[in-house]
């Protein structure tokens, strides 16, 4: 069900896109936008979803909140990467977890722009369309690529820069593409050795988190705990035990 909503929202955001796309309305900030084909998206993902299971639960970035009788909650982002999206950038993705009794069992990215769909299921293995993932072998800490993103409140965002100043000349390189969903499928595929962020959404990262776990990637957030809004870090598992402490020492966990 999660890869046949993926597919179609999918085909909607590409193929309705409006030349003259602009912002519905704002969010955290500013420049925490929603557009109109955010709205559409959701809806037509929590409408098809309900229509096959009407007992489910949802939780969805644009409003979608329903609690449910059946123990099972959907967690949806319509448009993960929304600035990528509303600039004609093809760094976006539609993210779908189900979550059964709080714990994460399904997951879908699809990515229409990249022509790739990423999904999971816990216990059964990730894949990229019909090819099974496995993330890249870990590198030393000093050749990683790592990815990261960044809030939308001035006050979060210096923070996070300062984390980035100090990591920087640790390792290969820093990425920032701008959708945690990808980025985290991305870690799963072998493209990114590592990626971390501060202040995740629950549908930030639930479809992708399973993704990346599924693939052999290590995840969680500060030492002990799992990913959460606070700190989300998924990689391969020994540039985890490096990267985690590291991160932890930075305050990458907090403002």
């Amino acid at each position: 069900l999660a890869l046949e909503a993926a597919r179609r929202a999918g085909t909607l955001l590409r193929e309705g896109r409006p030349a003259d796309l602009g912002v519905a309305a704002t969010k955290t900030s500013p420049i925490d936008v929603v557009t109109e084909m955010d709205i559409a998206s959701e809806k037509l993902i929590t409408g098809f979803l309900a229509e096959h299971r009407p007992d489910d639960g949802f939780l969805g970035e644009e409003g979608a909140s329903v609690a449910g009788t059946s123990g099972v909650r959907w967690v949806i982002d319509p448009v993960d990467g929304t600035v990528n999206y509303l600039y004609g950038l093809p760094s976006w993705a539609v993210s779908i977890a189900a979550e059964k009794d709080g714990e994460t069992v399904a997951g879908v990215v699809a990515a229409p722009m990249r022509g790739e769909t990423y999904r999971a299921v816990l216990g059964g293995g990730a894949y990229r369309d019909g090819e099974r993932l496995h993330h890249r072998p870990a590198p030393p800490l000093s050749q990683a690529l790592v990815a990261t993103g960044f809030g939308y409140l001035a006050e979060r965002r210096a923070g996070q820069a300062e984390v980035v100043r100090t990591l920087l000349p640790r390792v290969r390189d820093i990425r920032r593409g701008g959708s945690a969903a990808i980025d985290l499928c991305d870690v799963a595929c072998g493209r990114l050795d590592a990626y971390y962020e501060r202040g995740l959404n629950p549908w930030d990262l639930a479809a992708g988190e399973l993704i990346a776990r599924e693939a052999g990637a290590l995840t969680g957030g500060r030492p002990g705990e799992a990913a959460s809004g606070e700190l989300t870090l998924a990689a391969s598992p020994a540039l985890f035990e490096q990267l985690q402490p590291l991160l932890d020492e930075l305050g990458a966990w907090h403002d």
